[in-house]
C-alpha cells in the first residue's frame, strides 16, 4: 500500500502541489511553520473524519481562495492502482459550510466510509503526546480512530449513536416528557451503543493478542490494555440483545438525573481506555515523558501489525515530529520496525539529520513556505 503521486490545490498553505512518489518511505524536513504537518494532514482525508486536525473543512481551504480545496492522490494498492480524490466547493450562501466530496476512480463516493476499501491512515501528532493525563475524550477518539482501521462500519455506527444522543439531549432540556419519542430514541441509541461497545472489546481483544505477539525486548515498552464502561467490560461476555435491554432500562430509570444534568450521563461515550507501562507495572499517566512517548508508539506500531493481518492491507503512517523525542537507539529500532511492516510512513522534523539512517529506504523533501523540493537522500 502507498501513495505513488500527492497533488494539492488551495489546501492550507499550498495553492498548487504535485508530488511525485516512489511507494518509500517519505520524510519532510524544514523549519516549523513551514507547511509540513499540512502534508501529512491532507493525507489524513484519504480516511472519514476531519483529518489529523479535527478542523472544520473552511480553515483548512488556503486563506485567499476562491473556491474550496481539493487533494488528489494515485494510490497502489491490493487491487491496482487507484486514483482518490477529495475536497470542497466553495461555501453556500451566507458562508455556510458545505460538506467535502469524494470520487474514487472518477466515480462519486456512497460516503467516506467507502474510502476504507481502498487504503487504511494512522497518525501520531505531538497533540497526542498527552494522551495518558489528557481527557478521556482523546482517548476514546484515539482508540475509536484505532477501531475503524479494522472495522469500517464503525464511524457510521459512532456517527448514529451521537446524532440519537443529541435529540435525547435536546428533549430533555427542552423537558417535553414525551415518553414514547424517548423510548424509541433510547432503542436507537442502545442498538448502536452495544454495538460500538463491543467493536471497541474486539479491538482491544485483538491488540492485546498482538502486544503478546511481540518480543519482551522490544525498545518500545509493551503496555498493558484495558477498557473501563458500564457495557464495554461485558460487550463480549454477554448476548447483545441483553445488554441492549439493560441499557435500554438504565437510560429510562436515568431520565430524572439526566435532565437535570443536561446531558446522558451513561453510556459508551463515557468510556475509557486504560494503559500501563508493563515492564514497571506503572500506570501509563505516571510514567516520564519518554516513557509515554514510546509507550504510545508501540501501540500504534502494534495495531499496524493488527491492521496488516485484518484488513489484508498495511496502514500508512503518518508520524508527525516523530524522531525529536527518541534517542537514537529507538529511532532505529523505529526505522526498522516500519521497514518489517511493509507499510508508507510519511514523517517530519526539523533536523534531517535525525532520519540519516533511512538514506536509500526513504525519499527526502524539504518543505519551506509552500512549496516542497527533493533533498539530498532521496
Amino acid at each position: 500500500m502507498a501513495l505513488r503521486r500527492l497533488r494539492l490545490t488551495d489546501f492550507r498553505n499550498y495553492a498548487a502541489l504535485s508530488l511525485d512518489l516512489d511507494g518509500r518511505h517519505v520524510v519532510l524536513t524544514g523549519d516549523n511553520g513551514a507547511g509540513k504537518t499540512n502534508l501529512l494532514e491532507a493525507v489524513s482525508f484519504l480516511t472519514p473524519g476531519r483529518g489529523l486536525r479535527r478542523a472544520a473543512y473552511g480553515d483548512v481551504a488556503r486563506s485567499g481562495a476562491a473556491g474550496g480545496f481539493a487533494i488528489h492522490v494515485t494510490l497502489d494498492g491490493p487491487d491496482g492502482e487507484a486514483e482518490i480524490g477529495t475536497g470542497t466547493a466553495e461555501t453556500g450562501a451566507g458562508g455556510t459550510e458545505q460538506g467535502r466530496r469524494i470520487r474514487i476512480n472518477g466515480a462519486n463516493a456512497r460516503s467516506a466510509e467507502d474510502l476504507l476499501e481502498w487504503l487504511r491512515v494512522v497518525w501520531l501528532t505531538p497533540a497526542m503526546d498527552g494522551l495518558f493525563t489528557g481527557p478521556a475524550g482523546d482517548r476514546r477518539r484515539f482508540l475509536d480512530r484505532l477501531v475503524l482501521a479494522i472495522d469500517p462500519a464503525h464511524g457510521r455506527r459512532s456517527a448514529d449513536y451521537e446524532k440519537a444522543m443529541r435529540s435525547r439531549n435536546r428533549l430533555l432540556a427542552e423537558d417535553r416528557r414525551d415518553e414514547s419519542w424517548l423510548a424509541a430514541i433510547e432503542a436507537q441509541m442502545a442498538e448502536t451503543g452495544i454495538a460500538i461497545a463491543a467493536a471497541r472489546a474486539e479491538l482491544v481483544r485483538l491488540l492485546k493478542g498482538m502486544i503478546e505477539r511481540l518480543p519482551d525486548d522490544t525498545p518500545f515498552p509493551k503496555s498493558t490494555i484495558a477498557l473501563t464502561g458500564t457495557y464495554e467490560e461485558g460487550a463480549l461476555k454477554q448476548p447483545a440483545v441483553d445488554l441492549e435491554e439493560a441499557f435500554r432500562a438504565r437510560m429510562a430509570e436515568g431520565r430524572p438525573a439526566d435532565r437535570a444534568a443536561g446531558r446522558t450521563l451513561d453510556g459508551p461515550h463515557r468510556c475509557d481506555l486504560e494503559v500501563r507501562h508493563r515492564p514497571k507495572d506503572m500506570p501509563a499517566a505516571l510514567c516520564s515523558t519518554g516513557e509515554q512517548k514510546a509507550l504510545l508508539v508501540g501501540l500504534v506500531l502494534a495495531h499496524a501489525r493488527l491492521t496488516g493481518d485484518m484488513a489484508g492491507m498495511a496502514p500508512i503512517l503518518l508520524l508527525d515530529e516523530i524522531a525529536a523525542h527518541l534517542d537514537a537507539g529507538r529511532r532505529a529500532a523505529l526505522f526498522a520496525i516500519l521497514d518489517d511492516l511493509n507499510c508508507q510512513a510519511f514523517m517530519t522534523g526539523t533536523d534531517a539529520a535525525l532520519f540519516s539512517s533511512l538514506q536509500g529506504r526513504a525519499q527526502f523533501f524539504s518543505v519551506a513556505h509552500g512549496t516542497v523540493s527533493q533533498a539530498d537522500g532521496a
